[in-house]
Parts: C-alpha cells; structure tokens; sequence
C-alpha cells in the first residue's frame, strides 16, 4: 500500500498468525480478562497499550495472545461495554497531539520548512479523520484548529 504524503510505496508488515481459536495454554477467563482491560482503562491507557500490556503482562499471570479469540470481542468493544472508552479515538488523538507539538515547535523555529511541510501533512490527516468520525466519535460541528486540538487534548 502507498503512503499518504510521498511517493514511495509502504513496506509490508507483520500479519497476526492465521488461527481462530485460543491456544490452549492462555487458558484466562473472559470475564477476567474483561475486568482486566476496564482496569487498564481506567488507569489511562489506550486501546493499544492494553492489547500490548495483556500480551506482556497478561491476567494473573498468564499472558492473552489476543484478546478477541479469548472474548470474542475487541478491545474496544470491551470499553464500549462497559462505558470505559476513551472520548476522543486513539488514532485521532495520537495525531492532534502531534499537531500541537509541531505547532508549538514552528512558534519557536519559524525557519524550520520540514517541520511546517509535516505540519500540513499531519493537519490534512486530521481533517480526512474528522470528516471519517464526524457524527459517531465527533460532535456534528467539529472543525480542526490548533484552539481545539489544545482543548481537547488537556480533557
């Protein structure tokens, strides 16, 4: 697959095993490792660290290779469950934090035209992630700007 802003094409990644049960040696139980991920995000963490901490440091010991063959549900819809997920998407709210950083770094450095071209990159993200989100995860009216991304993200 290509990327967004170059002309070069993706490099290929790593593909999860092709199986669709659990292995019988992460034998946890749904319901903990349910409680397990509300823990976990409650703590803070994203979707993502979850997955990774679950891996590492599974439930009661006992790593969780992954958790949709263990639940038979995502993450995500794990937190929606249990009204525990996060109020902005995870892949949002990675790139307005980005935003204001780069933001924050051309106040300083105006001189700095790689930051301000991935600036633009990052912002044209932004806006293709709203229109995508826009009505579901995002109020009906919600438009980018630095202003915003500063808000949302000190919530």
């Amino acid at each position: 697959m290509a990327r967004m802003h170059t002309r070069r094409r993706g490099s290929s990644g790593s593909d999860k095993p092709a199986t669709d049960e659990n292995p019988e040696w992460s034998d946890v139980d749904a319901e903990d490792i349910e409680s397990r991920v509300v823990e976990l995000a409650e703590q803070g963490h994203d979707p993502s660290v979850i997955g990774i901490k679950l891996r590492d440091e599974g439930v009661k010991g006992v790593p969780v290779p992954d958790v949709k063959l263990a639940t038979g549900k995502k993450v995500t819809e794990i937190l929606e469950e249990h009204d525990a997920e996060p109020d902005l998407p995870e892949d949002l709210r990675n790139l307005l934090a980005r935003a204001v950083r780069l933001r924050e770094h051309m106040a300083e450095n105006g001189q700095d035209y790689q930051n301000k071209r991935a600036l633009q990159n990052t912002e044209s993200k932004i806006r293709r992630l709203a229109d995508y989100y826009r009505g579901d995860e995002l109020a009906e009216d919600f438009t980018y700007t630095y202003e915003n991304a500063a808000e949302l993200l000190e919530e």
